[in-house]
């Protein structure tokens, strides 16, 4: 059977980088325009929430805790997957302050609201984005990216980027009912399309995940893995799938993504099982199936494993917090 067979022509990188981001999201969405003049300067310290910025006007510079500054010109999209620490301001060198000192409450009490900051200088205007992320399980293909994936307004490639940055900004600007379910949905495309975007601007330096995502068997395969978890897959019948050799297949496999087939299936399933502990009230039998084990003590045995809490009491947790969290608002 040849790649094509598999099923349909698909955009693997689209595809597995989305389902990444969708697993790995827990939590509302938190947006915002920013208006600020200079001379400014915020502080982010590194915490677990995925933050992206657009450059609608003016320009800015991003500095990662421990890396250089990037500048941002307008239509510039930059993205931090992994919540890294760092400092935007109108310009290198400039005294910062996080966003509590600075607004009086932290990123995630400001969703929808303008961030004004009130200078003698020029003037940036931003949309910024961000979600949490969740710490565990953490996906191996976040802890490969860097810490900032900076595209510019001129390496955009294709319509769909700068389609998803003119639909948020609009959608930005002119909020109304159902505007945050809307700005969800564009900041998860925002993410992906964004990859993507950088991924394609280097294909002679892809390494790693990205030359996964790329690969002609390797690709489809994880496309596979992520359209059902549940499957009893085997080595055998995923090289088959993709009609390559199963030793080439499992060799190709390992030196891209750093797992082999199978400890990539276990790492994928506990990050579904995660997402669905979090975000619903299935019994854990019914998740364990989901996941393709029919044993529920063996599933939590994996579970533990990886996540490092039990699955009752990972959700517990998650549910106390969201509590917590809905009773602050």
């Amino acid at each position: 059977m040849t790649v094509k067979a598999v099923g349909r022509e698909r955009d693997h990188v689209a595809d597995v980088v989305g389902d990444i981001v969708a697993a790995l999201r827990r939590g509302g969405v938190v947006y915002g325009r920013a208006l600020l003049r200079a001379p400014w300067g915020l502080a982010f310290e590194s915490r677990s929430i995925a933050t992206i910025y657009v450059v609608i006007a003016g320009s800015c510079v991003l500095v990662p805790d421990g890396g250089q500054a990037l500048r941002l010109a307008p239509g510039d999209v930059a993205l931090l997957p992994s919540g890294a620490g760092h400092v935007a301001a109108d310009a290198p060198g400039r005294p910062a302050r996080t966003v509590r000192e600075r607004f009086g409450a932290d990123l995630e009490e400001l969703s929808a609201t303008d961030l004004v900051i009130e200078g003698d200088g020029p003037e940036t205007v931003l949309v910024c984005g961000a979600y949490l992320l969740e710490p565990a399980p953490q996906h191996p293909f976040i802890a490969s990216l860097p810490d900032v994936v900076h595209v510019t307004a001129g390496q955009m490639r294709g319509a769909c980027l700068a389609s998803a940055v003119h639909l948020l900004t609009t959608e930005v600007d002119q909020a109304g009912r159902g505007t945050p379910a809307v700005v969800a949905s564009l900041l998860d495309l925002l993410f992906t399309y964004t990859l993507r975007s950088w991924f394609l601007g280097q294909p002679d330096q892809l390494v790693g995940w990205a030359r996964a995502l790329h690969d002609p068997a390797v690709g489809p395969a994880l496309a596979l893995l992520h359209d059902d978890p549940g499957k009893p897959w085997t080595v055998e019948a995923l090289a088959h799938a993709v009609g390559v050799p199963r030793a080439r297949f499992s060799r190709r496999f390992a030196s891209t993504t750093g797992h082999t087939p199978m400890e990539y299936l276990g790492i994928w399933r506990m990050t579904v099982a995660a997402r669905l502990l979090r975000e619903g009230r299935a019994p854990l039998r019914q998740i364990a199936r989901k996941v393709g084990y029919d044993s529920e003590f063996a599933f939590a045995r994996a579970f533990k494993r990886v996540v490092g809490h039990a699955p009752g009491r990972y959700r517990a947790m998650h549910h106390r917090e969201e509590g917590a969290a809905s009773a602050r608002r």
